[in-house]
């Protein structure tokens, strides 16, 4: 169901401190990549190049996405969906470009969503979750064409990582900064189902003083692609850079105002009674009405086959400003301070409320108000052999979420935030406090074949819950650990071969919000909150890398203990919004085998393939209502055993192709393993044309893009309303069905 959210002031700081050899070489790369990522901008084709994939030097599985790669994709893509092609990561989503939220389930290695890390230039996007309280979604941070690259992390983050949710890996995203050279980069996108996409940026290149900027625009309008209604989208982006000696001052501000309109969600029985196709009413009004009076048409049997609209309202503003000190020859600082202010609501029009005695539907939301203030500060110095991080990380975050219901007397237009609710049914205040600091150092030895990494983290994050219409629990939970400890290492074997290991202990807080703690009603947070335990992991890797002239990959094998596991249990239908119960549901463990390799036949044309084995196991039977739920040995709920992802890319100095499929295997979405949905192929296709110049207009290309090629039927999305025990008759109603075949034509150039 949708929902509502809104933040405030947010402060923070990121440094990557001079990292030993390994992570300097690292950092090398990156500075390298930044620099060609820049001229990129805008550009549909990228001369032919290797994209670094596989981590060179790290002591932990990591892969790395360039602008190379993400310029291939349909713009407007959320970059989680282009991540899906590396091993072990599992995306799903109803929509063509992966951002449709309350679709959007995103995980690795069977660590959910919830359970990894995300930032956007050193600034946490907390848990990315669609009832967020503590970030926001990549989507609204930041307009596609303007990420530079990406950092996927698979078993454990840098401890520096600005995240307490990371009991798996965290993925890094990181702003195409502004070019050296003014330039004017446009894109225009139709195709399917209505959709235009503007892109507008503009570049300013040096000026004097040795300053740069770009600021950007993006209008984005799309219908779904069944039922009624438009998912539609503006966003700002900005960002300068001044340079002064070897200082560096930056800073950013970021603008999001998205409406969506969701999708009905499905269960096993519905698709197969009334067609993966079935949607909500609208604009069928009458029908709405007569279903919430139990007066059914065609094929629908109960009120939760279909509601008349459901709709989710964000606006996010996101701010940053660093400052990058070189303060010696072998030391470094770095501070952020951000800022984030949000705001939505999800509406559903629900037939268990009625706004008067002759209207049996009223509006029901979800509204968040969330502020973050936050501060990073990272400081890093070399000393012989040994490069030493340190690192600090404060937040204080104001998030309430209030549940109300709105009188209607007919088919409103209610793409808007509403005001003056008939009711409300609840409304909790939340003051989360967060800090966390980390101690590395990374030591280098034989001649810099081997590089040692050993540090600790310390988190702490303490909520207060104030209750200000009773229904719900209130009350003050910490969950800290003094110790977190990370070691790795990298072993040359030779130029183009090593083997790294890494091992790391994580925790995850407890969450504020509609799905924590605090989510249940007073008796039962009374009951349980003092043996209550925050969520905490351990994940080994061990794995060899290798880098040919024509061959790069990589193979790892990991380890996960993942203890006090905690799931929320819905205790009657999701748009009902009935208190839900915490239940600790014990030990998971998980082992696995990631396989990562790219061909490069000729300098034209390349093969990619990467293999995923995940074997995630419940560990422990728990009770839920006094009943034992005999869980243990049963597969982890949306963690695919297997997925495989295969591209073959042809790119010359005028045409380009891409063709590329991955399979997942089949999904569990009850803790018990008796429903799941089957496993799929779905193959996507992006081709183009480039010009260097025509007329006035340089780097002008033209792009297709088809997604799911062979228009194939299937589940994307499981978990929208949660996961159950069990399902035996298959009317869960968790699933949505992924979109058909699309079309899309973009045409890119730069002034």
């Amino acid at each position: 169901m949708q929902q509502r959210l809104r933040l405030k002031p947010i402060c923070l700081l990121v440094l990557q401190a001079l990292a030993c050899h390994a992570a300097s070489a690292a950092t090398a790369a990156y500075d390298a990549a930044d620099a060609a990522d820049a001229s990129l901008a805008g550009a549909a084709g990228a001369p032919v190049q290797t994209v670094e994939i596989t981590g060179q030097g790290q002591s932990r599985q990591v892969q790395n996405i360039n602008r190379a790669d993400l310029v291939k994709a349909l713009p407007g893509t959320s970059p989680l969906k282009i991540l899906e092609k590396l091993p072990g990561v599992n995306f799903q989503s109803a929509d063509p470009f992966g951002a449709y939220e309350w679709s959007t389930r995103f995980s690795i290695r069977g660590f959910s969503q919830g359970q990894l890390g995300f930032t956007l230039d050193d600034i946490p996007l907390g848990d990315m979750s669609y009832g967020n309280n503590n970030g926001l979604h990549i989507s609204r941070a930041i307009s596609s064409e303007n990420i530079g690259r990406v950092a996927v992390s698979q078993g454990a983050g840098a401890l520096g990582t600005a995240s307490t949710s990371n009991l798996g890996g965290t993925v890094q995203f990181v702003t195409l900064g502004p070019a050296d050279e003014q330039a004017l980069t446009f894109a225009q996108t139709v195709g399917s189902d209505s959709t235009s996409r503007t892109f507008v940026r503009y570049d300013s290149g040096l000026l004097g003083g040795g300053t740069k900027l770009f600021v950007s625009g993006t209008r984005q309008r799309a219908d779904k692609w069944k039922g009624a209604g438009a998912q539609d989208q503006d966003q700002f982006n900005s960002r300068f850079e001044h340079q002064f000696g070897e200082h560096t001052l930056s800073g950013f501000f970021n603008y999001s105002d998205r409406s969506e309109v969701d999708y009905q969600d499905l269960s096993l029985e519905m698709a197969k009674r009334l067609g993966y196709g079935w949607d909500n009413y609208a604009p069928d009004w009458q029908r709405a009405v007569d279903a919430a009076n139990n007066k059914f048409s065609g094929a629908v049997t109960n009120q939760d086959d279909a509601y008349y609209l459901g709709r989710g309202l964000r606006k996010d503003k996101l701010a940053g400003l660093s400052l990058d000190l070189k303060l010696g020859p072998a030391s470094s600082l770095k501070t952020t301070l951000y800022h984030h202010d949000n705001e939505g609501q999800g509406h559903w029009y629900t037939p268990y409320a009625a706004s008067s005695p002759s209207m049996p539907i009223a509006i029901r939301t979800t509204e968040y108000s969330i502020g973050r203030d936050g501060v990073i500060a990272d400081l890093g110095w070399d000393i012989g052999r040994h490069s030493i991080n340190a690192g600090f990380w404060g937040e204080r975050s104001l998030h309430t979420g209030t549940r109300n219901l709105y009188a209607v007397t007919g088919p409103e237009d209610s793409n808007h935030f509403l005001s003056n609710p008939m009711k409300t049914l609840f409304k909790q205040d939340f003051t989360t406090n967060t800090t966390q600091f980390y101690l590395q150092d990374t030591v280098s030895a034989m001649d810099g074949q081997l590089k040692l990494n050993f540090g600790f983290k310390s988190p702490k994050v303490s909520i207060e819950a104030v209750n200000r219409v009773a229904s719900r629990a209130e009350g003050k939970i910490t969950a800290s650990k003094s110790f977190l400890p990370q070691a790795g290492l990298s072993y040359s074997l030779s130029r183009d071969d090593e083997i790294f290991a890494s091992a790391s202990q994580n925790m995850r807080a407890f969450q504020p919000g509609v799905n924590g703690p605090f989510s249940q009603t007073q008796a039962a947070y009374d009951l349980g909150a003092a043996k209550l335990k925050p969520e905490t992991s351990t994940n080994v890797d061990l794995g060899y890398r290798f880098k040919r002239a024509e061959l790069q990959g990589s193979v790892a094998v990991y380890h996960a203990d993942f203890d006090d596991r905690q799931i929320s249990v819905a205790t009657c239908a999701g748009i009902a919004g009935c208190p839900s119960t915490l239940v600790n549901v014990g030990k998971v463990e998980t082992r696995g085998l990631e396989a990562i390799a790219v061909w490069k036949f000729a300098r034209e044309l390349s093969w990619f393939n990467s293999f995923t084995f995940n074997d995630s196991k419940y560990k422990s039977d728990y009770l839920e209502n006094g009943k034992t739920v005999q869980a243990s040995g049963k597969q982890v709920v949306d963690a695919p055993r297997t997925m495989f992802n295969t591209e073959v890319s042809y790119e010359n100095a005028s045409w380009f192709t891409r063709l590329g499929g991955k399979y997942t295997g089949k999904r569990y979405y009850t803790y018990l393993n008796d429903g799941a949905v089957p496993s799929y192929w779905i193959a996507n296709l992006s081709a183009g044309y480039k010009w260097k110049s025509v007329g006035m207009l340089k780097d002008l290309s033209l792009q297709i893009n088809v997604s799911n090629l062979a228009d194939k039927t299937y589940f994307s999305t499981i978990g929208s309303n949660g996961f159950t025990n069990a399902d035996p008759s298959g009317t869960f109603a968790t699933m949505l069905s992924g979109a058909p075949r699309q079309f899309f034509v973009t045409l890119n150039g730069k002034l």
